[in-house]
């Protein structure tokens, strides 16, 4: 099992009921997505090589890097942020131990987030048709692609605005509490209403299709598919 840094290096907006509204108008006013809490994504932050657990923190593109888990709203706001992970671990994994995952599982938080392919589909998690059929299906992929580009657009504008996380020189642990302040000070910028800096859209870095998609998630998918995307 691949190790982490021992203490967690998280970051998150409570979720209120009322907050929990604003953001589920906010992102169905982009394409009609219903019943969305929020978008989600893995991105790497290149560290140096630690001097423990090193081989933990090489990336398929055999850089060192600490994985990161970023949620946000419509409105480029990180709601939630774990930085304490090696790359080596998969996101579908850091959402699977992470606090917001538990709670969104115990119904405490009524809502989904959307995520990309390397997410499994479940109730509270939604991933686009593998294949999709033309028709409702393919609209459903489309709605949801548009709606996920925020977090994407929120990665890169979160880069941008920091330029050290191009390369941080530190520990993972130290690296960590960087990313985590850098989340803060990106949110207090998006509320004062900042100048965007030029944006970088993070790479992308399609996994595949996780075989462990669990079945109520599909139904569950399917039913948004009926209900919202028929014609």
């Amino acid at each position: 099992m691949s190790s982490k840094p021992s203490k967690s290096k998280v970051s998150r907006v409570p979720f209120t009921d009322r907050l929990v509204r604003v953001i589920k108008e906010e992102f169905h006013r982009i394409t009609g997505f219903p019943n969305v809490v929020g978008c989600i994504d893995g991105t790497h932050i290149p560290i140096i090589a630690p001097s423990e657990n090193e081989a933990d923190y090489v990336n398929r593109r055999s850089i060192h890097s600490i994985n990161v888990q970023i949620i946000c709203d419509a409105a480029h706001i990180i709601t939630n942020v774990e930085a304490k992970w090696p790359c080596s671990v998969h996101d579908s994994r850091m959402y699977r131990e992470s606090t917001l995952s538990n709670r969104l599982e115990r119904g405490e938080i009524d809502g989904f987030l959307l995520g990309d392919r390397g997410y499994p589909c479940r109730p509270n998690l939604m991933a686009p048709y593998p294949e999709p059929e033309p028709g409702p299906q393919q609209r459903f992929n489309v709605a949801h692609c548009r709606t996920r580009a925020r977090v994407e657009m929120t990665i890169g504008l979160l880069k941008a605005r920091f330029q050290c996380l191009r390369h941080l020189r530190v520990t993972p642990e130290r690296a960590c509490d960087i990313i985590v302040a850098c989340v803060v000070l990106h949110n207090i910028a998006i509320i004062r209403g900042e100048q965007h800096p030029a944006l970088q859209l993070q790479d992308p870095e399609e996994e595949p299709i996780n075989p462990a998609d669990f079945q109520d998630g599909r139904v569950v998918r399917d039913m948004i598919c009926r209900n919202v995307f028929s014609d």
